[in-house]
């Protein structure tokens, strides 16, 4: 790599990461002979993890941070005076594939500034993943974005060789969008992912009659949201997200805590950090909705429009709703087990599989992954003498959690992973 490639994929890299909307879960395609690459166990994601716990890489970077539009949340704004870079179509595919070689990554997430007009722009991301299966025979995995105001024609063509599209929706409403980004509407944001959808349900249909016909964006699509640079309560964000989700191709919304890089416009919101509290509420929540049968409306409502940031949703929830507990862990049903804070879908399984061979106390429940310092104030069980949320009353158990928070740190609130005990 020269000392001019290596300057541009500097500039382009660091303008790629406020993109938080590059997972690459959903798709499995195993490697083939004359090919390069393959996607088996969800490879392809930029310093993250895959679905059997490896730590993966992707290459992240835009095709160029030159952009037409002037949003005041972008750092790649045009009236920013920043270093810009454009690679060409040959040069991407080709260090892509020196880097797949040389074992540095497992895939392509690919944006790109808006260049010119929507369809020049969407017309070269197609070109690099084109080149790449058609002529590269590469089998790994790519995330291209697709540019608002796309063609339904280019849309389509890169649904036939990316793994996932995304397209950013960036603020829940369009009267802010219109705020921070007067050259930018919903309605350009909203006609990529009807594509899209349309694509993938096609394609469902086609493969159905014809067993080998070439599968379209196996991996669905993702989209994220900015939080904190406009006024959007959460209850806006998740309502949005919980619309999103009701259409069958839609994978992941991400969310992202605004980073205040252009503190200088005064339409912006004056923050010292992002908000990351906020940000991983926000995904509680959305977790929730995804995997604990919880609708929106049980999140957040119009008495509490916006997520505790001291507790997580579901603890939250449970502060405000005591009559439905104590639980029985023995005679509860799954649905039920799923809302008691400190127990999690594997735990719930468990608790279901155990309880026929005999009645479960705190240590069963400790063992099968209950977090028990929470869980005690919501349950009843066969050893279990702890006074409940009724006695304690839901503001005394608040303040013996958030106690111990403070004590001991967190508690694992800040990650995303409910897995075994949220």
């Amino acid at each position: 790599m020269n000392e001019q490639m290596l300057h541009k994929l500097k500039v382009l890299a660091e303008s790629a990461k406020y993109d938080v909307s590059c997972s690459s879960s959903g798709t499995v395609r195993r490697g083939k002979a004359g090919m390069v690459g393959n996607t088996v166990g969800g490879v392809g994601i930029c310093h993250s993890f895959a679905e059997d716990g490896r730590c993966i890489s992707l290459l992240k970077v835009m095709l160029t941070n030159y952009c037409i539009y002037d949003c005041a949340y972008c750092i790649n704004r045009r009236s920013n005076d920043i270093p810009r870079a454009t690679l060409s179509v040959t040069e991407l595919v080709e260090l892509t594939m020196e880097f797949y070689r040389r074992n540095y990554i497992e895939g392509l997430f690919l944006s790109s500034g808006v260049v010119r007009n929507p369809d020049y722009t969407m017309e070269r991301l197609v070109r690099v993943a084109k080149d790449l299966r058609t002529v590269h025979r590469f089998n790994g995995y790519i995330h291209l974005k697709s540019i608002p105001g796309a063609s339904q024609e280019l849309v389509h063509e890169a649904g036939l060789y990316a793994d996932r599209l995304s397209v950013n929706i960036e603020i829940s409403k369009e009267e802010n969008l219109k705020l921070l980004a007067p050259e930018k509407d919903h309605r350009s944001v909203y006609a990529p992912m009807r594509y899209i959808r349309q694509g993938v349900l096609e394609n469902r249909e086609e493969r159905k009659k014809f067993r080998h016909a070439p599968r379209f964006v196996p991996a669905g699509q993702s989209t994220q949201m900015i939080v904190g640079a406009t006024a959007e309560t959460d209850k806006d964000i998740l309502r949005l997200s919980s619309a999103l989700y009701s259409q069958p191709t839609m994978r992941r919304v991400y969310y992202s805590g605004y980073v205040p890089v252009n503190a200088y416009d005064p339409r912006l919101p004056a923050l010292k950090q992002p908000p990351l509290v906020r940000e991983n509420r926000l995904y509680q929540a959305d977790w929730l909705m995804r995997f604990y049968q919880f609708q929106v409306d049980e999140i957040v409502d119009d008495a509490y429009p916006d997520l505790d940031l001291e507790v997580d949703p579901k603890l939250a929830w449970a502060l405000r709703h005591p009559e439905q507990f104590p639980v029985d862990v023995n005679k509860a049903d799954y649905e039920m087990l799923l809302r008691v804070p400190g127990i999690g879908v594997k735990s719930a399984r468990l608790i279901v599989a155990s309880r026929r061979f005999g009645r479960l106390g705190y240590y069963q429940l400790k063992k099968m992954g209950a977090v028990m310092k929470k869980a005690q104030y919501f349950i009843t069980c066969s050893e279990l003498p702890m006074l409940t949320v009724n006695e304690l009353t839901p503001q005394g158990v608040r303040r013996l959690l958030v106690k111990k928070k403070a004590k001991g740190g967190d508690d694992g609130q800040l990650t995303l992973d409910f897995g075994g005990g949220e």
